[in-house]
């Protein structure tokens, strides 16, 4: 990885070009501008600035993502990180790897595939983008092996080891060889490759053995595929004896061959790995039965071409190119060499070692201060009482709230129904199991299951199965969108009438991910926001539009995008030195052309800007004459950036949004997302204190400079990052609110 470091500052270029981009960053000519029509949809729209569609202006939206793991990568590298969750970093960066191959790659082959010339917004052809990106790829591996070198000199200083089985003494290899001949030979399954036997099935992701023998009886030498059964409870490490040295499980196989293949000389024993894309959806509108059209997209998605395959460099050059031939793939493009250890990812084992020392202090999360306070009384007379509630997770509990609001209302008795999306939870979560004790005791529910889920397909079919089996209505929401929002409507017989509650949250319901996400959530009694929850689930069981506008919700595809251009075409008509104006906006990604346009746009107009974008971000910040209003940071640190905030300052009258969407076309023209109003002062206080702790120079965070690269900040010596701060103020805020509260109920007030 290119870096450059000083005053403990990092830089993280966008490309191998970074320094030529940036010089020729903003030397357009008009035919620069007149790009075709892009990935985003974005054309040449005479009605728009010329210099607004100059390709230089916008970042590409692959080599921004992989710049983000860089950003992640640079976590694993960190020495003021313990050096299990440095272990945990790196294996996060290949996993997110395999993902971006399976996806992204994968989609821009299947665009190649297709003839598929157009160029982007940033001017690239489906063919340019792939082969940047290898060679930002190609630049992580590498800077991933040094870090993994590092890492596992400084874990071998505290018993934790990984060694090769010629190091184990002869006891611990017979060991090994029991164990393995007892829990996992059953398991593996030797393929031969010759005329008789053609090339087997390689499956996504799988780590493989090419073994070539010599049979006495036979004047040519064969080869066999051996597959390593990694998963479903065979770890990829095995341990010795009872300390924390371990050996790799292939090792393990290749170093006992005589099992698979008693009799034969073994030739070679080579490692190799692949990955598969995961683009395989279909035509929606010819399905009759949705459920069976995912399925079959799994089916497929089993089969599908194969877009990378990894090697060893030791790799014989005959084998190496016999495999790219069988495989589909171009040899001096697709093939990826990793020296040392393939399928880093499964360093996540190791990660996981219990070794409280090597891992950042444990987090609790508190339990949200008003439902605290009262954890007897019914939820449902709580939020009446209070309105609203916002919830700010990890950082709060999840259990206590969201899954304390949904449990309760599954056995409340005036409880009369239950709506919910559900677009990914986890096979432990008791979501489901609350909406099974909902339907149990008389309550209509109804569950819109998002079964195009990515990689999440599998389980939302079981679950929809399951939530089916107990009498639950499933949906599977409109044709030709996908269901992200995440939201929960409640239906009460209150003494005075039906009323409805709600919660509305930007991440997934998932009691796993809530730990590790930073995510938030609104739990709250208003009837506007209950009317306008109850449109849409309307819309979403039936297909059919709602008549009447929504109330506070601003729900997409339809509302979302242009009341967001709308509001910052409003901040620079109301934009004077008097009262300047002020957008502010947290997301996980800025991808979408026609918002980048109008926050330039703005800033072109006086309007200050603050962008706290996770990965992928197509603006160029700090460009004089266009963005130098503006201010883009990435949040980078031991949860995962995962809320979406929208403010805009509206001359004084402050507006406040959260919710389930990013700034990507797809997110605002072909998914179901809602983002819904804060109103409460109070509520709106707590929203600013993440905003301005994640825009206040910290050490998790990542400044974007105009070229597209990013410089790390430092903070003040010894001050935490944004993410410690926020724990530390959650906890400092709990205890705050329970003196307060204690103090009004011993002086007879209520609050």
């Amino acid at each position: 990885m290119a870096t450059t470091q000083s005053a403990g500052l990092r830089s993280v270029p966008e490309s191998p070009d970074g320094a030529a981009e940036a010089s020729a960053a903003f030397s357009t000519n008009g035919a620069d501008s007149a790009a075709a029509k892009s990935e985003d949809g974005a054309s040449g729209d005479p009605a728009i600035d010329p210099l607004l569609q100059a390709p230089d202006l916008y970042l590409n939206r692959e080599l921004t993502w992989l710049n983000f793991n860089r950003r992640v990568l640079a976590e694993a590298e960190d020495s003021s990180n313990p050096l299990l969750e440095r272990l945990r970093f790196l294996a996060i960066t290949a996993s997110n790897l395999d993902e971006f191959f399976m996806k992204r790659i994968g989609g821009l082959k299947q665009q190649l595939a297709a003839g598929v010339h157009e160029l982007t917004v940033d001017g690239r052809t489906p063919q340019r983008q792939i082969a940047e990106c290898y060679a930002v790829v190609r630049q992580i591996q590498q800077r991933q092996r040094e870090i993994l070198a590092e890492l596992r000199e400084a874990l071998a200083a505290h018993g934790i080891a990984v060694v090769g089985f010629d190091e184990l003494n002869a006891a611990e290899r017979a060991s090994v060889r029991d164990y393995y001949y007892a829990n996992i030979f059953p398991l593996v399954t030797p393929l031969a490759i010759d005329p008789a036997h053609p090339f087997p099935f390689v499956s996504n992701l799988s780590l493989n053995l090419l073994v070539t023998i010599r049979d006495p009886r036979e004047t040519e030498p064969s080869m066999a595929r051996v597959k390593a059964p990694v998963g479903s409870g065979i770890p990829r490490f095995i341990r010795i004896g009872a300390g924390n040295r371990f050996v790799r499980l292939e090792e393990v196989i290749s170093r006992n061959l005589d099992l698979l293949f008693p009799g034969v000389e073994i030739a070679s024993c080579e490692l190799f790995r692949v990955t598969r894309n995961a683009n395989t959806e279909r035509d929606e509108e010819e399905a009759d039965d949705l459920l069976a059209l995912i399925e079959t997209e799994l089916r497929d998605r089993r089969f599908a071409p194969i877009v990378r395959l990894e090697v060893l460099p030791n790799m014989d050059p005959v084998h190496r190119g016999m495999l790219a031939a069988e495989l589909g793939l171009d040899e001096n493009a697709d093939v990826f060499e990793a020296d040392g250890m393939l399928a880093l990812r499964d360093l996540m084992e190791l990660g996981q070692l219990d070794v409280p020392a090597l891992h950042d202090p444990p987090h609790h999360p508190v339990d949200e201060p008003r439902l605290a306070a009262e954890p007897e009384r019914n939820i449902f007379h709580i939020l009446r009482d209070t309105g609203s509630i916002l919830l700010a997770h990890p950082y709060e509990s999840f259990s206590t709230s969201v899954e304390r609001f949904l449990r309760e209302a599954s056995v409340d008795p005036k409880v009369r129904a239950i709506k919910m999306t559900l677009y990914r939870t986890s096979n432990d979560a008791r979501i489901i199991g609350y909406l099974c004790d909902a339907a149990r005791n008389g309550k209509q529910v109804a569950v819109v299951v998002e079964l195009k889920a990515r990689f999440d397909e599998e389980a939302n079919i079981q679950y929809a199965e399951r939530l089916e089996d107990f009498g639950i209505h499933v949906t599977y929401g409109v044709l030709g969108l996908k269901t992200h929002c995440k939201a929960i409507l409640v239906v009460r017989q209150d003494y005075n009438g039906l009323r409805r509650y709600a919660h509305i949250g930007t991440g997934n319901y998932h009691p796993g991910t809530a730990r590790l996400y930073a995510d938030f959530g609104l739990l709250t009694s208003d009837d506007a926001i209950g009317r306008d929850l109850t449109e849409l689930f309307n819309y979403l069981t039936s297909g059919c539009r709602p008549k009447r506008n929504y109330g506070k919700l601003l729900p997409a595809p339809v509302f979302l995008k242009d009341a967001l251009i709308e509001r910052i075409e409003r901040e620079i008509r109301g934009h004077t030195a008097a009262s300047p104006g002020l957008i502010q906006m947290k997301m996980n990604a800025l991808e979408d052309v026609d918002v980048t346009r109008a926050l330039y746009r703005a800033s072109q107009a006086g309007v200050k800007i603050d962008l706290i974008v996770r990965d992928t971000c197509r603006l160029r910040p700090g460009v004089p004459g266009l963005s130098e209003n503006i201010r883009v940071v990435s949040i980078v640190g031991r949860f995962l950036e995962h809320g979406r905030v929208y403010y805009f300052r509206n001359g004084g009258a402050e507006e406040y949004f959260i919710g389930s969407a990013d700034c990507m076309k797809r997110n605002l023209e072909s998914r179901i997302e809602v983002v819904v109003p804060i109103e409460s002062p109070e509520l709106r206080k707590e929203l600013r204190v993440v905003i301005d702790a994640q825009l206040k120079p910290n050490r998790c965070q990542w400044e974007m400079q105009a070229d597209g690269s990013y410089v790390r900040g430092s903070g003040a010596d010894g001050a935490p990052g944004c993410q410690e701060y926020l724990i530390e103020f959650t906890e400092k805020n709990r205890m705050r609110k329970r003196r307060h509260r204690g103090y009004a109920r011993r002086n007879g007030r209520n609050l």
